[in-house]
């Protein structure tokens, strides 16, 4: 005599029944007990009364399901995925084994078997954890960089960008900047009040944003180095660039905290702009670091004095190369310039020179620190590529194209037929002013 296997509900409908065929319970009862209907009760007993309590069993179990594919295709599907499709999701891969091999699986088939053949994981073994990084010790050791996107002004103004600097090791609030988008010149900006405040610190610490960062190893121009990262060297400031967001916690954490409160109190003293609200930001700064500032582990203060503050405007001054040719002509932001003629340029044909750009829009070129007079030749005649615009910058831009367009808008032009006659010059039909042949047509609005 063998064993059987049976569920939890198959042994409590033997133990019922067997109850209701010894007469100590009735075939209501048992129905009521079961959860089944009467007649589906009777059927139970009569089926029980004639093979016994193994009649419980369902009888699909152990035999193959109805919708149960090829024994050979679980292997044939591992395959195609394992050659063709490793890196496919579940959901992808369903749609591409269907379009190319006519091979139909269910997205939850596919994916078990994928986990079960190591070739997907889970979302739970995807997760990543961050262990948590201990605060640095001395004040100034190293400074988290970042810039916050938002609504500060609410309904009241535009979005703009709130850069932050937050010390490591105190969690204060070194600077804060309200600008328009994260750029070299804002941040260079930000950074000329932090080293006349506090002085240099060790190190900032930033994400990968390619204001930190040359994000293309393979460029031909400069140096591998960016801008702001060419500023910092010169200052003896070391850049690091995080790999996470949640390698940067402190000024991420600081970010969500400031776009709750800050844009609180911004409301409170009815702050609508950038101008404004910069100049609100100080008396911020302090209370807040009164309150949430912590004392760091060591009492040094590792901020060190500029060397030369003179020297600063040609530090935070953006800097390129330009090639120079035999007629002393070097083109620059698609200006044409022309070096003057004297003993210095007169050597420079063939070379290269620094151009120099300068936060007050001055504009220098220099030749191993001479400073080079010339003049522009051809100012911004050709047609305008189209532009690259990164996302952090993406909000501001199209500010700026929404206001140069309205600053642009012909006015309604009134059609013959309104001003009562009608003329068959065609330049007097349509109303056109044949001298604004560049403005845009669709600033023409014509009624019937």
């Amino acid at each position: 005599m063998g064993w059987l296997q049976m569920s939890k509900q198959e042994l409590r409908r033997v133990e019922v029944l067997t109850e209701v065929l010894a007469g100590r319970r009735t075939t209501e009862s048992a129905a009521g007990v079961l959860g089944v209907s009467l007649r589906q009760t009777q059927r139970l007993v009569a089926r029980h009364r004639d093979g016994g309590g193994g009649a419980m069993i369902h009888k699909s179990r152990g035999r193959p399901a109805s919708n149960k594919l090829g024994a050979g295709t679980r292997e044939l599907v591992l395959e195609l995925v394992r050659q063709s499709y490793r890196d496919f999701g579940p959901t992808l891969a369903v749609e591409v084994l269907l379009e190319r091999h006519g091979i139909e699986v269910s997205r939850e088939t596919l994916r078990k078997w994928m986990v079960e053949a190591g070739l997907w994981l889970s979302r739970k073994q995807r997760r990543s954890f961050h262990q948590p990084r201990h605060r640095r010790e001395s004040y100034g050791e190293l400074i988290q960089i970042d810039g916050s996107e938002h609504r500060w002004f609410e309904d009241r103004g535009e979005p703009c960008t709130l850069l932050v600097f937050i010390d490591d090791a105190t969690s204060s609030l070194m600077q804060l900047r309200f600008v328009a988008s994260e750029s070299t010149s804002s941040y260079f900006e930000v950074l000329r009040s932090y080293l006349e405040t506090h002085g240099c610190p060790l190190a900032f610490y930033s994400d990968k944003h390619s204001v930190f960062r040359v994000n293309r190893p393979d460029t031909k121009n400069g140096c591998g180095m960016t801008q702001f990262g060419r500023a910092l060297a010169e200052l003896n400031i070391e850049i690091i660039c995080a790999n996470s967001s949640q390698a940067k916690g402190r000024v991420e954490r600081a970010n969500r905290t400031l776009q709750d409160r800050l844009v609180k109190e911004l409301r409170l003293e009815n702050v609508c702009d950038l101008e404004t609200g910069n100049t609100f930001l100080p008396g911020f700064v302090e209370r807040f670091n009164k309150r949430f500032a912590l004392k760091p582990a060591a009492t040094a203060n590792l901020h060190r004095r500029l060397n030369d503050p003179s020297k600063l405007d040609d530090v935070l001054s953006q800097r390129e190369q330009r090639h120079v040719s035999e007629q002393l002509t070097l083109s620059y932001d698609r200006k044409q310039l022309i070096l003057e003629r004297n003993e210095i340029s007169e050597e420079l044909g063939g070379k290269y020179v620094e151009i120099y750009t300068f936060p007050d829009g001055r504009l220098e070129v220099r030749s191993h620190g001479h400073v080079l007079p010339y003049r522009v030749f051809d100012k911004d005649q050709r047609v305008n590529p189209a532009a690259i615009v990164e996302r952090k910058r993406l909000s501001h831009a199209l500010s700026i194209i929404k206001a140069r367009q309205d600053a642009t808008l012909v006015p309604r032009i009134q059609t013959n037929s309104e001003k009562g006659g009608y003329k068959k010059n065609p330049r007097q039909l349509y109303g056109v002013n044949y001298k604004a042949k560049n403005a845009p047509p669709a600033a023409v609005e014509m009624t019937a």
